[in-house]
């Protein structure tokens, strides 16, 4: 690709820009936010060693991010371990597929992909600053490990038991606590991640209950608005992919504008 006005030279890391040109062509995901240097977050300063470009203003990072170059942003990758395993799993609570001996497909998904690839993306969003990504991909990287773990190694142990469902009930009342609180965090990021953490507490509630009360068609619900909360995870770490491929917003993500 040609260099344009207002690019960086990989070799020096000067700026051709052009007198009157803007350092960037893309906005900062908040461009109210300053650094202590006076600078943007995300923008380059004076002297034109520092900082990273400009993030479009619907890339999937946050901020703090942008100041963090070496590393790529591990949000796509997160939400992506979210959508694809909570897909897989919900095809079946969902009814879609009703052979419960298939259901093993779920436990590799969930162990490498769901478990240690979104566990993974949680340990770079602490490495990037981000306490809401981190918090939220180490959290459900383990849920997904721990899922894993319980239908291999405990359920078929206690599965004889006549309130064996009590264990599974509590399991998921406790992730449908943790997903609420995660709400009220992605409220103030973007539209994209309320959406997906919306229906994901929606999803948690209604297996909860449809567990606990042994309602299957209340689980099938629940399964259903799974599948929903994986398309708007797939979608937000589409537009995170792609937005940050083209420097531009070509998938808006309706991120919350900062006040300051």
């Amino acid at each position: 690709m040609t260099s344009q006005p207002g690019t960086r030279h990989a070799a020096t890391g000067a700026s051709s820009a052009q007198p009157g040109s803007r350092p960037d062509d893309y906005p900062d995901v908040y461009p109210n936010e300053h650094r202590a240097d006076g600078n943007h977050l995300g923008e380059r300063s004076h002297d034109g060693r520092h900082g990273a470009p400009r993030r479009g203003q619907d890339a999937v990072d946050t901020p703090a991010q942008a100041g963090a170059p070496a590393i790529a942003d591990p949000a796509p990758l997160g939400l992506a371990a979210f959508a694809l395993t909570t897909f897989v799993l919900n095809v079946f609570n969902a009814g879609i597929i009703d052979n419960a001996k298939l259901e093993g497909v779920v436990l590799p998904v969930a162990l490498f992909y769901g478990g240690f690839a979104q566990l993974l993306a949680g340990m770079w969003e602490f490495k990037k600053g981000n306490t809401f990504g981190a918090t939220a991909f180490s959290s459900f990287g383990a849920f997904w490990l721990a899922y894993a773990a319980y239908a291999k190694f405990v359920l078929p142990g206690i599965e004889n038991q006549p309130d064996a469902y009590k264990a599974t009930g509590l399991f998921l009342l406790a992730w449908t606590i943790f997903a609420a609180i995660l709400l009220t965090g992605a409220v103030r990021i973007s539209g994209a991640l309320a959406m997906v953490f919306l229906t994901a507490t929606a999803a948690f509630t209604l297996l909860t209950i449809g567990t606990l009360g042994q309602d299957t068609s209340i689980t099938k619900l629940g399964g259903i608005l799974g599948i929903v909360s994986a398309g708007f995870a797939w979608y937000t770490a589409w537009a995170g992919i792609v937005n940050d491929s083209w420097k531009r917003t070509v998938l808006p993500i309706f991120a919350v504008k900062s006040k300051t």
